[in-house]
Formats: structure tokens, sequence, C-alpha cells
């Protein structure tokens, strides 16, 4: 057997189930291999797209997604997707042929490349093929992304018949966490929260408990929203998404947990959002990430679940103080009722912004009408750009799968393929890719492969006719915007060339085709052009800007 026929059945041993990508001669053979072992391969009209659609899969599915490009070009142009995924710590391995000769066109440097962005990197080498393989899947699906270089002459070599089974994994040692100093917090406290990001993402259950033991509150970084969905005091994303009572809630707590998030400048507005009176405490199964975005009181490592479980098992049905009366005692009825009236964006009020000639809809008002109209069972993708918190926190989700969030890269362009992706992983939901018009530019080519599909993808375009961002960054001390500014354009109608659905929106009442769509069959996306007013920028982005 050869090697790339053995590199694909392990990884189908293994579970990988899908492999986005572009197929050129240095990947044909091993991709192939994985289609006959049976998994499904989505053909992506340019690597780029194909990277983002295995990252978007994996976060959806949470899986290990695999990514199958070229030799050379191939790996490049996947390049940005990549860095987004290892940056997000996706599991994901790529499948990277490598020409391994230094004068060939299509040699580049592969373990380099991957360092440069932050992926592991690992090797097949012909007589260890399997156990290659299975480590670098291993190893993708403990958190993180594997470049596995295949060079091309061991993807040739034959070597002994693999059918499995898949080796087990060595059981990772577990060490007790030492959460002595943290039930100590959890006890002294009476106003705590709770932030969980990207690291607790599986973590609902546990926290949940934990969180009622002790009173605290709920809130998430913007990579973990819909954790939470649903609980009776959750605030919902932390940083610059949270609504004002939110912030008001945080700013006022005297112990912050953050459980697999790093707190940085998102989530904590610059530091502004946590007081600097209040108990800081970091749990992360990674020592390395501790203080690396501000100062802690308290280290925890640990498995978010297994250190929450431990808590747990020592609190019993909660934290009792002296006397016995119950710690943590903001938990008031008065309090679940505001955060019932004033816990989401929907109950904070606006002034309309949209109107004028031509007429142009507000972002806000757009995304309120989506949210109502939409059924609740949904995927939001969000790209980046100026637009992306009004997606962000205008839409609800049902839980933490219902929502991936582009941004550990900053890269505009990222979010339409990472929604074909979440689409594969589930088309039991509607998926809804929120994208800007820079971005949506960017990204079009993969229209095609939405169509192909027949995927019931809904794109909605905040169409500003410029990159907003620049714009209301640099606009208001008086530089030139020519070079970020554009022409109105009929995005409606490039997404009609590409076979979609396409529809211009600039006022609620022009959303009503997007019901019939609804209705079904629903057999090819939906593309809508929201021409939205653009006469201020973001509030979260004139903080982001401060930390550049």
């Amino acid at each position: 057997m050869r090697v790339a026929e053995v590199v694909g059945r392990v990884l189908y041993g293994h579970g990988a189930r899908h492999v986005f990508g572009v197929v050129g001669s240095g990947n044909f053979h091993v991709t192939n291999a994985l289609v006959a072992a049976g998994a499904r391969f989505v053909a992506a009209a340019h690597e780029g797209g194909a990277a983002s659609m295995a990252d978007g899969y994996a976060r959806t599915a949470a899986t290990v997604g695999l990514l199958s490009v070229h030799q050379g070009p191939g790996i490049t142009n996947a390049l940005t997707g990549l860095t987004e995924a290892a940056k997000s710590r996706t599991p994901m391995v790529v499948l990277a042929p490598e020409a391994t000769a230094p004068r060939s066109n299509f040699f580049i440097d592969l373990p380099a490349l991957a360092a440069a962005v932050g992926a592991d990197f690992h090797r097949v080498r012909a007589t260890h093929a399997a156990e290659d393989t299975g480590a670098a899947y291993r190893a993708a699906a403990r958190g993180a992304t594997v470049v596995l270089g295949l060079p091309l002459e061991v993807q040739q070599a034959v070597t002994e018949p693999w059918s499995g089974p898949v080796p087990a994994a060595a059981p990772t040692p577990v060490t007790a966490p030492q959460i002595e100093p943290l039930l100590a917090a959890l006890q002294a406290a009476r106003q705590p929260v709770f932030i969980a990001g990207r690291g607790a993402r599986s973590a609902r259950e546990p926290l949940t408990r934990l969180a009622d033991a002790c009173g605290a509150l709920l809130a998430v970084s913007a990579a973990a929203k819909g954790l939470f969905a649903g609980n009776p005091w959750n605030l919902d994303v932390a940083g610059g998404f949270a609504t004002p009572f939110a912030a008001e809630l945080i700013g006022t707590a005297d112990l912050v947990v953050a459980w697999g998030s790093t707190l940085n400048m998102w989530t904590t507005r610059h530091g502004e959002l946590i007081p600097p009176s209040a108990v800081v405490v970091q749990v992360d199964h990674d020592p390395a990430a501790f203080g690396v975005n501000r100062p802690v009181d308290l280290a925890v490592a640990g498995e978010v679940t297994a250190v929450a479980e431990a808590l747990l098992a020592r609190l019993g049905v909660g934290i009792s103080g002296p006397g016995g009366a119950t710690i943590g005692g903001w938990r008031t009825p008065e309090l679940a009722q505001r955060i019932r009236d004033h816990g989401r964006w929907r109950t904070v009020p606006y002034q309309d912004e949209g109107g004028g000639a031509p007429a142009t809809i507000d972002p806000r008002t757009i995304s309120a009408a989506l949210d109502d109209l939409l059924p609740a069972d949904r995927t939001v993708v969000v790209d980046s750009g100026n637009f992306m918190g009004y997606p962000s926190m205008w839409l609800d989700v049902p839980d933490v799968a219902g929502f991936c969030f582009t941004q550990a890269f900053q890269s505009v362009g990222l979010g339409l393929a990472s929604a074909l992706g979440a689409a594969v992983a589930r088309p039991d939901r509607l998926t809804v890719a929120a994208v800007g018009d820079g971005g949506f530019v960017m990204s079009a080519t993969e229209l095609v492969t939405a169509v192909r599909l027949a995927l019931p993808l809904l794109v909605v375009i905040y169409d500003d006719a410029a990159y907003g961002a620049e714009v209301h960054h640099f606009g208001p001390d008086g530089h030139p915007l020519e070079t970020v500014t554009f022409p109105e354009t009929d995005l409606a109608a490039i997404a009609r060339g590409y076979g979609c659905d396409g529809l211009t929106v600039r006022t609620v009442d022009d959303l009503e085709p997007v019901r019939h769509w609804l209705a079904g069959p629903r057999t090819r996306p939906l593309v809508i052009d929201a021409k939205v007013s653009a006469a201020r920028g973001s509030w979260w982005l004139e903080e982001a800007f401060r930390g550049h």
C-alpha cells in the first residue's frame, strides 16, 4: 500500500468524515484515499476559502477539521485562513504536500511557515506513516491546528498495508487541580461574575451548576457567545459587545473568574470593564496563558470542566458562610427581572439613523428585524469589520455551537467561507453569514461552492460602500478617504450571477421576500445586499483601535 493511501485510511479511522480543499497533483492521491475510505470531499473555489471552510466546520461540529491543498502555492493560498485557525486553536489537520528539493518551484520551508503562524508541524515518514498520521490527528483533537507535511516522494513510497485498528492514544497524566485558593475566593465573594471564553465552550453544565451554587452571574467572551443561552442570569457577551446594563453589573463585581478566557482587550474594554477592587482569577489548562493580557490575582491550572467539578464536589448544594447563610447574595428576583428587561441589545433604545436618498437602513434595525424573522435554530457566522457588532449583538443564537466568530487574526474576508463549513457541519440549522461589503467582495468566489452544494445559506451584507473601519478611524482627523470608499455597487446582482437568489434591502419592508425564501425549499443561497447607514463608526471598533 502506498503511503498516501495509508494516510487517508488512518485519518478516516480516527473519525475524519469531511475534507475541504482544492485538489492538485500533490494531494490528489491522499484526497482520493480519504474519499475511498468513506469521507466526503468538499471542493472549494480557492484554497483560502477551503481553509476557512475547514475552520468553520471544525468549530461548529466540535470535531477535527481537515484541509487538503496542493504543495507550494496551495498552502500559501490557504495561509490567512490557516492563521485564523491556529490563533483560534481550532482542531484542524492540514494535508500539506511537500516538494523537498530546494530548487523545486514548489519548495517552501513548511516547518518554518507553520511555526510563523502558530500551527504545529508534523511530518509523515514512509516507515511510520500510520503512527505519524495518528499522532497529528490526536494533536489536533487536543486543540491544535496541525500542518501535516507529506513529502511527495514519501507519499508514493510502498509500505505495509493498514486497515486498523486505530492505535489508542497514550493516557494523559491527570493532576488534581489546586482549588483551595479559588474555593476561598468564592466563599468570600458577594458579587461574583464568571466570564467563560473559548476554552470553556464544552463546560456549560458544570459552570452553570457552580454559578448556581455560589450565586454568580454569567458572561462570555465573544468567542463563546451562546454558551449560557436561556439562563436567567446570563449577561451575554462581556467587553465591547456588552449591553450597558451588563457592563454596569460586571463593573460592580467583587470577584471575576475567567474560565478558559485570557481576558483580552476586547473582553475587558482595555481593562476598564473589571473594577480595580475586584479579585481576578484565571482558570486555564495552559499555564502559559496566565496573565498574558492583564495581571490576575490567582491562577488555577486545569481543564475548565475538571476545576468546576472539583469545586462542586467540595461545595455540595451551595456555599455557606457563618451561620449557614448563602454566599453570593446578588441573585435576587429584582435583579432577574432587570436582566430580562435590560440584558439584551433588543431592549436598549436607539435613534434610528436610516432614511435619506437613496434610502439606507440602520444596521441595528435590519439586525433586529432579521432576528424576528429567522428561525431560532440557527448558526450565525460573523466576518470582521466595522459592522461586526450588529449581528453579534442583535442576532440571538441557541447555543455556543450556533456562533462562529472569525476574529482571532482580525482578517476581513473569512466569514463567508467559514459559514459554508458551518453549514456542512449543521445542515439541520439555517446558517447565516454576516459580512461587510469589503469582505463579501474578497470572498464572493465561494458562492460558486455554496451553489454547487445547494446550501440553505443566508448571506447578509452590511453594505456601506466602504471599508468602514478605516473611514471611521481616519475620517474624524480629516484624512482623505478616497482609497477606502467606493461607488454604490449592486451586490445582489453579483450574487445572482453566481446562481444565488439576490435581494437589495433599504427598508424593513424590503425583507418580505426573505419570508418566502425561508418557507422553502431553500435549494440555493439567498444574498441580502443591505444598504446600511454609515453616519458614524461603531463604538466597539473605537475601543479596539485604541489597542493599535
